[in-house]
């Protein structure tokens, strides 16, 4: 497992595990093993190019994260241009997803690409029109919450509807991870982060861990790490939405 990469356990502990906005570990490990000499050579590059990427995104304790973005009313080149520079900044941090509003700009905009096969997209004043009654627990993590993992229990099955940066209408339906990064971004929009629907130990931890600049995830936990949880409440209560 390469260091400095996006963390997560291994897949199949719980449900559908999704690293939520970054390239799984797994996901990248498998890659590595196919093309080892030239993503040996290449990975301190990568991931120099990560880092700086990440350096553009909002992170944790940034209030502009908490804060509803605004419906967006002018389309056209310029919007299209913004979805474009979201998407090449998406793929340098290595995410599956990112919302406008980590990057500052307080629009209803966000970019997607749920899998290596799948062309990356934007969608526009995003609305969730319906979504299943089957819940899923999956990990997820987040380019704003470095080193963080928290499990989150979302719809399996999604339909959202919106429009592309020309202003044209558009309707997603979404199933597994790709429904579960639309949401995850979805929230981002209205100023809701992971942290806000997490079981209550593991938001507890997550912020100790996020306050000492160390990591966290679920298996700490179950691993007899309850001690990690025991970050005074009234520090995780303040950040409650």
């Amino acid at each position: 497992m390469a260091r400095g990469l996006p963390w997560r356990r291994p897949p199949g502990l719980r449900g559908h595990a999704a690293n939520v906005e970054s390239e799984s570990v797994a996901d990248e490990s498998r890659h590595q093993d196919e093309t080892e000499p030239e993503i040996a050579e290449e990975a301190p590059e990568r991931l120099e190019r990560r880092r700086l990427a990440l350096a553009e995104v909002r992170q944790f304790g940034d209030p502009v994260l908490k804060s509803r973005a605004s419906e967006v009313t002018d389309f056209g080149a310029e919007l299209a241009g913004e979805a474009e520079r979201m998407i090449a900044l998406m793929h340098e941090a290595m995410g599956i997803g990112l919302a406008a509003t980590q990057l500052g700009v307080m629009r209803r905009m966000l970019v997607f690409q749920a899998g290596p096969d799948a062309a990356p997209r934007a969608l526009v004043n995003p609305e969730l029109e319906w979504v299943s009654g089957d819940l899923v627990t999956a990990e997820e993590g987040c380019l704003s919450l470095p080193d963080v993992i928290v499990d989150v229990e979302r719809p399996l099955h999604a339909r959202l509807s919106g429009l592309d940066t020309e202003g044209r209408p558009m309707r997603l339906e979404a199933s597994g991870l790709e429904a579960r990064v639309l949401q995850h971004e979805l929230d981002h929009l209205d100023g809701v982060l992971i942290l806000d629907r997490t079981p209550r130990k593991q938001r507890r931890a997550a912020m100790r861990a996020l306050r000492e600049g160390g990591h966290f995830d679920p298996s700490m936990l179950e691993r007899g790490g309850e001690e990690a949880a025991e970050a005074e409440p009234e520090a995780a209560d303040a950040q409650r939405s």
